[in-house]
């Protein structure tokens, strides 16, 4: 199946937020397929075989409740970008690491300031030079923080709370961190020791292809009291961070693929797709893969939380204040490539399921127990980020994502050209000039991230939020606008 296909199944238009792939359409699927889209966005959506990914999802064991995708839908390895699917256990429902992702727990974490604009625009350059300088980014790239064998195997157990321990970043950082910054099953008894290897000086180092940090400018306000209870204002300066588990967590993916790939036979389960290969949640070999992508899910946490440390410090030299009185305060920090066990009603009756987020993130509105207790009179952030040359979004989730969605949201503006695409389209053009046309000063360490990675490639971010605003998963909160950026 080829991504450049594009779909030609049934696509029927439930409202104006959400289209429908009935159960009919295909043999072996349990239950419909259901896309979140708005009409700017359904025609994009047509044109890969993402919608066909959707129609196999629903396929899988165990499936409660339709098979989603959210407006940020694209191609993707097994699940699209964007999947959501959950399973349920007590049903022989499954778990699938292709509804997670090769880089396990990739995330956002939003970083709010008392800085302004004005404060920061005549210091951006040597701001993000800086940045570029502290924070190692690019494939395969190192940093200066290393653990060894047993340090690193108590981080996969702790995850946030062994590096803040270590003095990586404050208390608070783990109260505004989802789950804590720590998934209490992770298994570091079932990591092979490459990916040990790959991951020993990869923790607080950035990465490639879409990561970055980027510095940002509140420009718009949506919700003011959600604002508020955010820390957020007009003119303030963010900063948005977004990487994941770096080469330990794809290793992980990778021995999980290898691991399962007869296991559906073992258990009688046909797929419509090998790269569904999965295991029945309750299964010896389910619990395995769960163990592994949960401590794989603790190192990304603990990862996002160490450059948060290094990019306070970069922050405290250039602005000659220490980061308590530069207001840096985590806002959230919130998975969007996951597995987790939730509870939900569905038919009736509470059920525990497992919820794949594959390119989707948690969206648990008001009064959720979940939510940080200041949150929880207006809900949990979603952070969108968008391209580096348009704008992110902060949204809150809303009652409809527990009733619909299992609790989610989009992740970011999703793809609109392949990597070779957007490279081709970049030929004999500068991004980076372009980008500094528009305001935006960027570092890059690759040669060829940006044309990559460029504003063209991906959908416009606030259509994206406007359809599941309209929707009702999420609310819209505030837009960010990115001045200054580095990339792997």
């Amino acid at each position: 199946m080829s991504e450049s296909e594009g779909y030609a199944g049934p696509l029927e238009q439930i409202d104006a937020s959400r289209w429908r792939i009935p159960r009919s359409y295909k043999k072996g699927m349990k239950v419909d397929g259901i896309i979140y889209a708005n009409e700017r966005l359904i025609g994009a959506i047509r044109q890969d075989k993402s919608p066909e990914q959707v129609a196999n999802v629903a396929c899988l064991p165990g499936i409660a409740g339709p098979s989603l995708a959210m407006p940020d839908i694209h191609w993707g390895y097994g699940f699209c970008i964007g999947g959501v699917a959950a399973t349920d256990p007590d049903e022989g429902g499954v778990i699938s690491p292709g509804g997670v992702g090769y880089d396990i727990n990739c995330g956002i974490r939003l970083i709010r300031t008392d800085l302004t604009r004005a404060e920061v625009q005549p210091r951006i350059e040597p701001l993000v030079s800086h940045m570029f300088d502290t924070v190692p980014c690019g494939v395969g790239r190192g940093g200066r923080v290393k653990f060894g064998r047993d340090e690193l195997r108590r981080l996969l157990s702790e995850g946030s709370r062994f590096v803040v321990n270590a003095g990586f970043g404050w208390d608070s950082d783990l109260e505004y961190t989802e789950a804590g910054g720590c998934l209490p099953d992770a298994n570091p008894d079932v990591v092979s020791a490459r990916a040990l290897d790959r991951g020993f000086d990869q923790c607080g180092t950035l990465g490639s292809g879409n990561h970055f940090m980027e510095v940002q400018v509140v420009d718009e306000i949506v919700d003011p009291d959600a604002a508020k209870a955010f820390g957020l204002s007009l003119g303030q300066i963010t900063l948005m961070i977004h990487s994941g588990s770096r080469g330990l967590g794809y290793q992980i993916c990778e021995d999980a693929l290898k691991d399962l790939r007869d296991v559906p036979r073992k258990y009688g389960i046909e797929l419509p797709d090998q790269q569904l290969v999965c295991a029945p949640v309750d299964s010896k070999e389910g619990q395995r893969y769960l163990g592994a992508m949960q401590a794989a899910a603790n190192f990304a946490w603990a990862n996002r939380q160490i450059m948060t440390h290094l990019a306070r410090d970069v922050f405290a030299d250039i602005f000659r204040r220490p980061p308590e009185l530069l207001g840096m305060r985590l806002v959230y920090d919130v998975a969007h490539n996951i597995a987790k066990l939730e509870q939900y009603e569905v038919g009736g009756r509470t059920r525990k399921l497992c919820v794949h987020r594959k390119g989707a993130t948690r969206a648990f509105p008001a009064g959720h127990p979940e939510v940080p207790a200041a949150y929880r009179a207006v809900g949990q952030p979603v952070l969108v980020p968008g391209d580096m040359g348009r704008s992110s979004w902060v949204l809150v989730g809303q009652p409809a994502a527990m009733e619909q969605t299992f609790g989610s949201c989009c992740h970011g503006a999703g793809r609109v050209m392949s990597r070779g695409a957007a490279i081709r389209a970049a030929k004999g053009r500068s991004i980076e000039r372009e980008l500094r046309d528009s305001g935006v000063t960027v570092r890059a360490r690759g040669r060829t991230g940006l044309a990559e990675e460029q504003p063209a490639a991906y959908k416009d971010v606030s259509v994206v939020a406007d359809a599941v605003d309209a929707a009702g998963i999420s609310r819209k909160v505030a837009r960010l606008r990115p001045i200054g950026v580095i990339k792997g």
